[in-house]
């Protein structure tokens, strides 16, 4: 149980920073639109890959919570 924690663990951490890529892009990138349609598509692109972050944020820190918990003598 323990080695499938620290997977989910990596792959969550992994999975965060894939997603902040894509967020931070699309909040760079609203400086140079001028439509205002296409600056609100831009920012709804980056806020949902924010939100996918703090999804894979809470994902690690479940994983990191179960791995520090005791394990039963089996």
């Amino acid at each position: 149980m323990n080695l499938s924690a620290k997977l989910g663990v990596g792959m969550s951490v992994f999975f965060t920073l894939f997603c902040l890529g894509f967020a931070f892009s699309g909040f760079l990138s609203i400086g140079e639109l001028t439509d205002a349609k296409l600056r609100s598509d831009a920012l709804g692109f980056a806020w949902f890959w924010t939100f996918l972050a703090a999804v894979g944020v809470l994902f690690a820190i479940l994983s990191w919570w179960i791995m520090r918990a005791p394990q039963p003598d089996a």
